[in-house]
């Protein structure tokens, strides 16, 4: 259990061939699921998110849980998470973290057809920390949920895949 979180144990990759051969076939089989379900944490006093834990995607009952940290590492996640249950050990810090189904940029792809899934890497042109990271792209109808690095933590983006990316598909 990391940071409080029930059955959270991150294996954190770097790098698109990492994340490739160790998620790629699982990530490639999640298209044509509808998106049934998520979960991220927020703070109790405030709801503000606090985007260094997993973002939690259920498709038709294949989960995939989704964390980033530092300036380049990756852990996917595949139904480990027990979103039932509280996020502890957080008793020192000013805020209390707690599981929510609420977040405006989620919450419209609930019940979407997921068309497919692609890694994207930020390109290494230019002195950008964020050159090398994989983010998570999941394409459906109404458009594109990308779960990138945030430079030490999640980062949630909708729309356009902005010009940084190379689109990769998760299987070679």
């Amino acid at each position: 259990m990391k940071w409080g979180i029930a059955g959270f144990e991150p294996t954190f990759l770097s790098g698109l061939d990492a994340v490739c051969q160790v998620h790629g076939p699982r990530l490639a089989a999640l298209a044509g699921r509808r998106l049934t379900d998520f979960a991220v944490v927020r703070f109790a006093e405030d709801g503000a998110w606090f985007a260094d834990c997993p973002v939690v995607l259920d498709f038709e009952g294949a989960r995939v849980e989704v964390c980033h940290q530092k300036l380049d590492e990756l852990s996917i996640g595949w139904a480990t998470i027990d979103t039932t249950a509280p996020v502890t050990g957080w008793e020192w810090y000013e805020r209390t973290p707690r599981w929510s189904r609420g977040d405006e940029r989620l919450a419209p792809f609930v019940g979407e057809e997921l068309r497919e899934v692609a890694l994207l890497e930020r390109r290494p042109d230019g002195p950008d920390l964020a050159t090398g990271t994989v983010a998570l792209e999941f394409a459906f109808a109404r458009g594109r949920l990308r779960i990138a690095n945030g430079l030490d933590e999640n980062r949630v983006e909708v729309g356009v895949t902005p010009p940084g990316y190379v689109r990769h598909r998760p299987v070679r």
